[in-house]
């Protein structure tokens, strides 16, 4: 038993220095046991009918920001045992976002700041574009005079919204909405259908699909200033193509092109540069891209194995990785993960579509957060050093998907993450 005497000031004091260190060190360790395990697969389950449902986008934010976030959208079977579009929070869980009287609803977009959840949800008999918000719940962007319309991505503040819509012909035409108002953005050929499908962070470049004078698809961008430019040159003059997904910053477009013979390869194409990356595949003879982060340094999507088994995967600039693979001990009971859909703009967070053996349903949504707790070694040089103390320093008080400097994955740069590295400075130095 340690005795301490109080008449002597600094016993005291060096006792109390002693008292704070131990219960700083274990408010640490509590806090780094709390997010050691910060690697989680969840599937996120229906609403309420059949074991199916869909993740398809993902915003890191929540209802107040960060600190409840992330946020998923997708679509799910209702308790009427049609699919409905759905909000999910890991507070709020799964929530229906309804229809417009029709059966069936899908959500295909979130804006990164989480506000705005685009999709389609029926008319009648008839899919309609959709806006919806916390304030203003579902909303009908409408059409270009036809019946049909279907929004699939918004920007970063949700401010413009793209898809495609039918014209009075019945035509498929690739539209915008910025302020209530639906614009067409034209088509590669006279009488050819398009549709948008990813929007930049701004807004300012779109891209997706159109036909082309044979008839076929082809990948396309789009900006105030080109207009409507064919992409099939710069894939190598592909059979088809068609662009699925825009980085936030509007240089990287992902997608996949398609070879006389039928064979699918997932693309990445730079705006910048004009290079186009064959993403390769697990095995087999089809792969598609569908999602890409802020910058385009991480691709999400799908691809067969040899044996025509559909998996998740992710590129980067190290190749590509079976999510299946990087992510087993996360799955259990012979559960699996089919498509990845989408990515958070910092790449964290991976959403889709995967087999869940608890249920034994083959349509389960996931949400996958990559974030890992580590000991404060931030550049991953092997040692706790100046160099990492500094990276904390200059990140400290920032919040969002912030890669390692966020030492316990919770979303911010604070005491906590400054504590881990202080208690493990000089470590494997």
């Amino acid at each position: 038993m340690l005795v301490v005497d109080h008449s002597n000031p600094m016993e005291v004091t060096m006792h109390n220095t002693q008292r704070l260190r131990a219960c700083l060190t274990i408010t640490l360790l509590s806090g780094v046991l709390a997010f050691g395990n910060a690697q989680t697969l969840t599937w996120l389950g229906n609403l309420g009918g059949y074991p199916n449902s869909g993740a398809r986008a993902v915003s890191p934010r929540g209802p107040n920001g960060i600190s409840d976030g992330p946020t998923v959208v997708g679509w799910a079977s209702s308790t009427v045992f049609y699919d409905h579009a759905f909000r999910w929070t890991p507070g709020g869980g799964m929530q229906d976002l309804g229809t417009f009287g029709g059966n069936w609803s899908s959500a295909w977009g979130i804006s990164s700041d989480g506000t705005t959840v685009v999709g389609e949800a029926y008319l009648g008999f008839h899919p309609n574009a959709f806006r919806w918000t916390v304030s203003g719940g579902l909303q009908n962007l409408g059409t270009l005079g036809g019946t049909v319309s279907a929004a699939y991505d918004a920007s970063s503040n949700g401010s413009v919204i793209v898809g495609t819509a039918a014209d009075s012909s019945g035509n498929l035409i690739a539209c915008r909405w910025v302020g209530g108002t639906i614009t067409s953005l034209g088509t590669l050929v006279p009488g050819g259908t398009s549709i948008a499908y990813g929007v930049s962070a701004s807004g300012n470049v779109i891209v997706g699909g159109a036909t082309d004078a044979s008839g076929a698809m082809q990948a396309f961008y789009w900006t105030s200033t080109t207009g409507m430019v064919n992409l099939g040159a710069a894939l190598g003059t592909p059979a088809s193509s068609t662009a699925l997904g825009i980085s936030g910053n509007g240089n990287i477009v992902v997608g996949w092109s398609e070879n006389t013979s039928g064979v699918r390869r997932a693309r990445r194409a730079d705006l910048t540069t004009s290079m186009v990356i064959n993403l390769g595949h697990l095995g087999g003879n089809w792969a598609e891209a569908l999602s890409t982060n802020w910058d385009g340094s991480i691709v999400v999507g799908w691809s067969k194995d040899s044996s025509g088994n559909l998996h998740a995967f992710r590129w980067t600039s190290a190749g590509i990785e079976d999510l299946n693979v990087s992510y087993a001990p996360l799955l259990s009971g012979g559960s699996f993960l089919i498509k990845a859909e989408g990515i958070s703009p910092g790449g964290r967070y991976i959403v889709g579509q995967g087999y869940d053996a608890r249920n034994g349903s083959y349509e389960s949504a996931f949400l996958l957060d990559t974030c890992v707790v580590h000991n404060g070694d931030v550049d991953e040089n092997g040692c706790v050093d100046d160099a990492d103390l500094l990276a904390i320093l200059f990140a400290f008080g920032t919040e969002g998907e912030l890669g390692r400097v966020d030492v316990n994955c919770d979303g911010v740069v604070d005491d906590a993450d400054l504590l881990i590295v202080l208690f493990n400075f000089g470590t494997g130095c």
